[in-house]
């Protein structure tokens, strides 16, 4: 079963009635420019087939509370009192959103949710936007509310930060409301500006191979927040708005004024990064897919040696690839564990899975898991 009929079924056994609306958003994979979005730069994700899909009706009493129910969990979720920090786990997400919406002067009315999903949970895949904007997506047609989608990513990142207090960027909720099957998302995260850039590989015998390291998340208490102290401490001492006002030829100078090591290979990432994604984009543009692949090694070595975000299977998953004939790879997400992206000859797949598997082998590491990531649509309507 999908998860759309899946959080459908959800909804027929736990409220005993079948549901008014139904939804679904999907995780996302950056093709490159990690970190750059919380520094008014620039990322290029792509949304993937995997779902967080939402099967909603209204409170039978119009009272404005939420009950929820996951199939994660054998809880059902009461939501009245919306307080940012409450509740704990995945319902803060959903809670998020009620809060973020009424918050922004829309009437929500209370409702019953059911949340079914494949987007993979703690793999830097993004399963908070999934199931951010597939509930926003809900609750919107239940109330409804006329809200263009441009608007969507700005309330799901409110709920993310002010409620259940992750101090994301905007590129999450932006791939997982905005992007369209066959291209990639290029952001402007200052503007919001937005660019949909053709990335269909499989007429050009290539894929994006996705790399679950299932290395377990560590380090990561306060590391994600601090990295963003230290950006907005640099822009501070450089005078500047943001990091993406450092322009790559005046880095070397920029780096002079920094007080210490750490704050300058911090900027020195970000600033190269952005710079990065704009690289990506005018080769894609130009059809020079292959292009992409130093480009997303470049980032990863800046992620690993300049940003300090990747561990050893992240880097023994991108070694592996690469020398078993990726043209490149990177981590992509936050860091501290999760997936890397491979750009691979579509016959070359089995040979850098093989090689990945061997690698982790001999490391003794958990197996990794693969899939290949194919452009999607962003949220939806089932």
């Amino acid at each position: 079963m999908t998860p759309a009929e899946r959080a459908a079924a959800l909804f027929s056994s736990a409220f005993g009635t079948a549901h008014t609306q139904r939804w679904a958003a999907p995780g996302r994979v950056n093709l490159i420019g990690e970190h750059t979005d919380y520094n008014d730069g620039f990322v290029l994700p792509f949304a993937l087939p995997h779902l967080t899909a939402v099967a909603a009706g209204p409170q039978p009493d119009g009272a404005p509370h939420w009950t929820v129910r996951s199939e994660h969990g054998d809880e059902t979720v009461e939501l009245d009192e919306l307080a940012p920090g409450t509740p704990d786990g995945w319902a803060a997400y959903v809670a998020g959103v009620i809060w973020a919406l009424r918050e922004a002067g829309h009437d929500i009315p209370g409702a019953r949710l059911a949340i079914a999903s494949d987007v993979p949970i703690g793999a830097g895949l993004s399963s908070s936007a999934a199931i951010e904007c597939a509930v926003l997506g809900a609750l919107v047609d239940l109330a409804g509310v006329s809200l263009p989608a441009e608007s969507w990513p700005r309330l799901a990142q409110r709920a993310e930060n002010a409620y259940v207090g992750v101090p994301s960027g905007i590129m999450d909720q932006s791939a997982s409301t905005l992007c369209r099957e066959g291209h990639a998302l290029f952001l402007d995260c200052r503007s919001l500006a937005v660019e949909h850039v053709p990335l269909d590989l499989r007429p050009q015998g290539m894929a994006v191979l996705v790399i679950d390291s299932k290395a377990p998340h560590r380090h990561t208490d306060g590391e994600y927040a601090d990295r963003r102290r230290s950006c907005e401490q640099a822009a501070r001492e450089l005078g500047v708005a943001a990091l993406r006002d450092v322009d790559l030829a005046d880095l070397p100078k920029a780096l002079e004024q920094l007080p210490d090591d750490t704050a300058r290979r911090r900027v020195r990432h970000v600033v190269t990064e952005d710079q990065r994604v704009l690289d990506t984009v005018e080769v894609l543009r130009a059809g020079d897919v292959r292009a992409v692949g130093p480009l997303m090694t470049a980032s990863h070595a800046s992620m690993r040696d300049d940003y300090e975000i990747t561990v050893p299977e992240i880097d023994a998953a991108v070694e592996a690839a690469n020398g078993a004939g990726a043209y490149g790879a990177r981590m992509t997400g936050g860091g501290f564990g999760g997936c890397v992206l491979a750009l691979v000859d579509t016959d070359r797949l089995d040979a850098v899975r093989a090689a990945v598997r061997d690698k982790y082998a001999r490391a003794g590491y958990h197996d990794p898991e693969f899939f290949v990531a194919v452009p999607s649509p962003g949220a939806h309507r089932v």
